[in-house]
């Protein structure tokens, strides 16, 4: 059982570095704060924003989840959702990711 663990832990880290290394990559090129959305001026920018927040999106997550509130303090309903929904995307983008890597080396 510990193996299965390690092996969802590391799937998990690997999405979830995939997924900040993507989202600094894109705000770097873009010169815009990454946010989940679909819009695009092209149906080619539609499709590529849509493509970025499905790779970007535990990243974004966890970034929505430690903004403040109006007073200044942080909603741990909020914190505690965003990091669930996450680290569960991040465990998809790392499978996706792991899946494409290993189609690539064997």
């Amino acid at each position: 059982m510990t193996r299965e663990l390690l092996l969802a832990a590391f799937i998990m880290c690997v999405g979830l570095s995939v997924a900040g290394a993507g989202t600094h990559l894109y705000q770097w090129l873009s010169r815009q704060e990454a946010m989940l959305r679909m819009d695009g001026r092209t149906v080619l920018g539609a499709v590529g924003h849509l493509v970025m927040s499905v790779v970007c999106g535990p990243y974004i997550m966890l970034q929505m989840g430690w903004r403040q509130e109006s007073g200044g303090t942080l909603s741990m309903t909020s914190a505690l959702i965003s990091a669930v929904v996450a680290f569960g995307w991040a465990f998809v983008t790392g499978l996706f990711i792991m899946s494409v890597y290993l189609a690539l080396r064997f």
